[in-house]
Parts: C-alpha cells; sequence; structure tokens
C-alpha cells in the first residue's frame, strides 16, 4: 500500500485532496488517506466520508456501505480517541482514484470559497465537551445515512461534513451552522411524522367508517 508524504498539515485540506488524486496509482487506499490528512484526522476523514455519501446518496446501497467507517470514526471522536484507529482490512480497501477525482472535481470550487472564509474563532465550539457532543450527534446522523432511505441521507452526511470541516479548521462558525441544520432537520422530521401520522390515521377512520356503512347496507 503506497505511503505519502502530503504534508497535509501545513496546507491547505482541498489542495491535499487534489495532490491525492493527481497520483498516477490506479486505486486509492483508505490507509493513504489516513496518513495523508495527518493530526487532521478525524475532521478530514469526516469531511470527505460525508461529501462522498452525500454525492453518493442517490445510488441504492452505496451509503449503507460507505457510512461503516464514516460511523467508525465518529464512534471514536464521541469516545474521545486521541489517535484515529481503523482495522487493517479496512485500511487496504480502495476505491479507483478516478472516482475520487470525480468527487474531488465536484466539491472542489465550494470546499475552496469555505476554505478562504474559515479561520480559528469561537474556541468553545470545538472543545473537548463540543467534540463529544458533535461525535454523538455525528453517529445519530451516519446511522440515518446508513438506512436504505432514497435521498433520505443527503442532508444528514452534509451535516456530518461540515461538522467536520469546523473541527479540522477550528471554525466554530462552521460548526455554529452545523447544529443549526441538524435543529432544522430535526423540526423536519417531526414534522412530516405529524403530518403522515395524521393522514394515516384520517384514512383509517374513513376506511374504517366506510366499511361500516356497507356492513350496514348490507345487514352485516
Amino acid at each position: 500500500m503506497p505511503d505519502y508524504d502530503y504534508q497535509s498539515d501545513r496546507r491547505r485540506f482541498s489542495e491535499v485532496l487534489e495532490d491525492i488524486g493527481a497520483k498516477d496509482d490506479e486505486k486509492l487506499y483508505l490507509g493513504e488517506l489516513v496518513n495523508a490528512f495527518g493530526e487532521r484526522g478525524f475532521g478530514a476523514l469526516m469531511v470527505f466520508f460525508g461529501l462522498v455519501n452525500a454525492i453518493a446518496s442517490p445510488i441504492p446501497g452505496s451509503t449503507t456501505v460507505l457510512g461503516a467507517p464514516l460511523l467508525l470514526i465518529c464512534l471514536q471522536l464521541a469516545t474521545r480517541q486521541d489517535q484515529l484507529w481503523m482495522p487493517k482490512w479496512a485500511l487496504k480497501s480502495s476505491m479507483p482514484r478516478e472516482n475520487f477525482r470525480g468527487v474531488v472535481e465536484k466539491v472542489r470550487k465550494p470546499l475552496t470559497m469555505i476554505e478562504r472564509l474559515s479561520r480559528p474563532r469561537l474556541g468553545f465550539m470545538s472543545s473537548e465537551v463540543a467534540e463529544v457532543l458533535i461525535g454523538v450527534t455525528c453517529c445519530l446522523l451516519t446511522v440515518i445515512v446508513m438506512l436504505p432511505i432514497f435521498g433520505g441521507n443527503l442532508f444528514p452526511s452534509l451535516f456530518v461534513a461540515l461538522f467536520g470541516f469546523g473541527l479540522m479548521q477550528r471554525d466554530g462558525v462552521a460548526i455554529g451552522v452545523a447544529w443549526i441544520g441538524v435543529a432544522g432537520f430535526c423540526v423536519f422530521v417531526w414534522l412530516a411524522w405529524e403530518v403522515i401520522s395524521r393522514l394515516f390515521l384520517a384514512s383509517t377512520g374513513l376506511w374504517s367508517g366506510a366499511w361500516s356503512w356497507a356492513a350496514g347496507l348490507f345487514g352485516g
């Protein structure tokens, strides 16, 4: 498995992604990504897998597979692990580098723009306690991502990526935006559940009434 020194801790995240995609090796190993992102491993991999899951969300079954390593990363963040750990079989797993280039090309422009606006600020948003809360929340979001819901895992994937970006950049504003997004998503799910449950109850009552009327009509 190739091992490269991308000097990722001293360069922009978008530049590291482009360098990874520019290598000649046909396969891109997960272990290479872990090594490339250096000390920013947790946040950087949350960004990467979050974006990959968001892009792959319309493809049935893809997020179930891609969400597994993301869940492992979020669990370690929630339990305050100092170093990111991955099983050897996962580190040896690979994807075509050409596919990676396609992902980078889709996110390069917005990611570069956000990087220009981002800077370390509002330190309490990325404190140790905050990281635990983010880790727990991202675990729940990742479980949603892994559910076979067509299109329903797009926003949870993006929220995980935004949390990861905020942790990586120590940007409390990005983390705050992610929290607002999660709150809005929860309200949306709650409202959708209320509407669906009430429609279901109404339809059940309608059918029950129709059945009673039909039974009475025929002397049942």
